[in-house]
């Protein structure tokens, strides 16, 4: 098999991997909100919408906040965090959730953060 060969199946696994991913996050949003109330699911589609409304208040590649608002480390951290740590406040953890099921989404249609300079 050639590497370019190796590549798109290998980016096929990505794919799939990330829409999988992407549906347990919308399920575990949709639970979390269902079972917390209005203020979760606000938040969830709020930080859902945050590349959208990072966008239209102008950010734009290759800067550092458009890469904070489309790299995966940042919600993932935020989920974990809140799992284990002291704080409980519902909002917080559905926000990670929502903002990571839209990175998931946009990586399982092929969406990439734009490099850097």
């Amino acid at each position: 098999m050639t590497s370019e060969g190796a590549q798109s199946g290998n980016g096929w696994a990505r794919t799939a991997g990330w829409g999988v991913l992407a549906l347990f996050l919308i399920a575990f949003a949709g639970f979390e909100s269902v079972k917390y109330g209005l203020a979760t699911t606000v938040a969830a589609l709020v930080f859902f919408a945050l590349p959208d409304l990072a966008r239209l208040a102008g950010v734009r590649p290759p800067g550092l906040l458009y890469q904070a608002v489309h790299r995966v480390w940042i919600p993932l951290a935020v989920v974990v965090v809140y799992s284990f740590g002291p704080v409980v406040w519902p909002p917080l953890f559905t926000a990670g959730l929502g903002w990571f099921t839209r990175i998931a989404i946009d990586r399982t249609l092929g969406k990439r953060p734009a490099a850097r300079a």
